[in-house]
Order: structure tokens, then sequence, then C-alpha cells
């Protein structure tokens, strides 16, 4: 599946969803929109645990993120779908997928899983021994329960970018890539500045299976300058 195009099959989607009286319009217009995702399909169809997957494809299609990775770490990995794809890349005994989340994420075949706070730095500690050496690539599609105040939302989504920016410091290699969710509406200065700084390039992009109604975006910061 091309990056560019809509998923086969979309067309044909059109499912109405009644309303419920135990159920709040907020939800059926969730399950609407589930039932008429082609991205969601598609997922299903593919074996993928969430449709998120299809945004780490395009971006790879996009930027060839995984041309040179061997060494991945994926941060806030649950439910897996992200690290399904990049155990598709870098697997088969050509690399190692490291992910990580807080909460417990089924086990991913190929991929090491850890539950963990990458705040720990026995948690940092056991990611490097993981991937018996510095990362090629570090990938954050970490976000915070939505409030619904897009203000706050957005900082609680540049906050999580900046730690995961700060950890991918202490374990990516010189040349090295990192990923991040962000915002619409610019990456905060501070962090944009630091991934100038730390990084020779510096995108943002919104990949076509991000919903269009969602502030979601992505930035992509490769050739990493290594750490002072």
């Amino acid at each position: 599946m091309r990056g560019d195009r809509t998923p086969p099959g979309s067309r044909d989607l059109a499912v109405r969803v009644k309303s419920a009286r135990r159920r709040r319009a907020s939800s059926t217009l969730w399950l609407a929109r589930q039932l008429n995702d082609p991205y969601v399909a598609e997922a299903r169809r593919r074996g993928y645990r969430s449709r998120a997957a299809f945004k780490l494809i395009q971006l790879d299609e996009r930027f060839r993120l995984f041309a040179a990775a061997r060494r991945v770490v994926d941060l806030g990995c649950a439910p897996g779908g992200w690290t399904q794809y990049a155990v598709e890349r870098v697997g088969n005994g050509r690399g190692i997928v490291v992910g990580i989340d807080l909460s417990a994420t089924d086990p991913v075949p190929g991929a090491v899983l850890i539950q963990g706070d990458i705040h720990d730095p026995a948690t940092e500690a056991t990611i490097t021994a993981a991937l018996g050496g510095n990362a090629d690539l570090v990938l954050s599609d970490m976000a915070a329960p939505a409030t619904g105040h897009a203000p706050t939302d957005h900082l609680r989504v540049v906050a999580l970018a900046e730690d995961a920016f700060a950890f991918a410091e202490t374990v990516l290699r010189p040349g090295g890539s990192f990923v991040a969710k962000v915002f619409q509406g610019g990456t905060e200065a501070a962090l944009l500045a630091a991934l100038k700084r730390g990084f020779t390039e510096v995108r943002h992009a919104k990949p076509a299976a991000s919903r269009a109604e969602s502030a979601e975006t992505y930035v992509v910061a490769r050739g990493f300058r290594g750490r002072d």
C-alpha cells in the first residue's frame, strides 16, 4: 500500500450506526468513524494492531527512515502497531526492535518489549542492553489522553515529544534519526531549536493516515550530530 493512496476497498465502506439510549452521541460518532475508516479495515486485513501503523508506513515511504536502521526503539509502543511494522523492516535477523510503554503490551514476534518509564535510568540501561549498541532510529507516537482543551493538549503532547527527544539523545548514534508526534500549530520554539542544534535536518509531516480533523503531525529529525 502506497502512503499517498487510500487503502483498497475504501469506497465501498458506508456503514451507518444507529444511536442507542445508553450510548452517548460521541460514542456513536466514534463507532461510525471506526467502521467506515479504510485504514482500520486495512489494518485488520494485514494483521496490524492499530491503524496508526500506516502513519509510520507513510513516514517511512517519504523519509526512508529504515534505510540504514538496524537498531530501533519505539517509545510508547502499545498496542504495538508501530513495533510490528518496525520488525517487518529490520527483523529476520537483520536488526533489533525494542518497544517500551508504561502499559503492558502483548508480545510482538521479533521484538523485545519492556514495560517501564523512560525517565527511569534503569529503563535506559535495559533498553541499551537489549539493543546491543546505540540506536539508529528512535520513534515516539506517545500521546497523553485528550482533555478537549486544545492549548492544554498541545502542551502535553509537546512535553512528551521533549521527553522523547531527551531520551533519544542518550541512545542515538551519530547520524541516527528521530520521529515524534506533535500537534499542528508548530513545535514549541525551544524544542524545535534543540532539534535543529541536534540534527542536520528537521522536517514536519502529516501522514495521509492521520485523520483530517486531528491536530496531530510529526517531526522528523535526521542526521543526529551526537551528544556534546
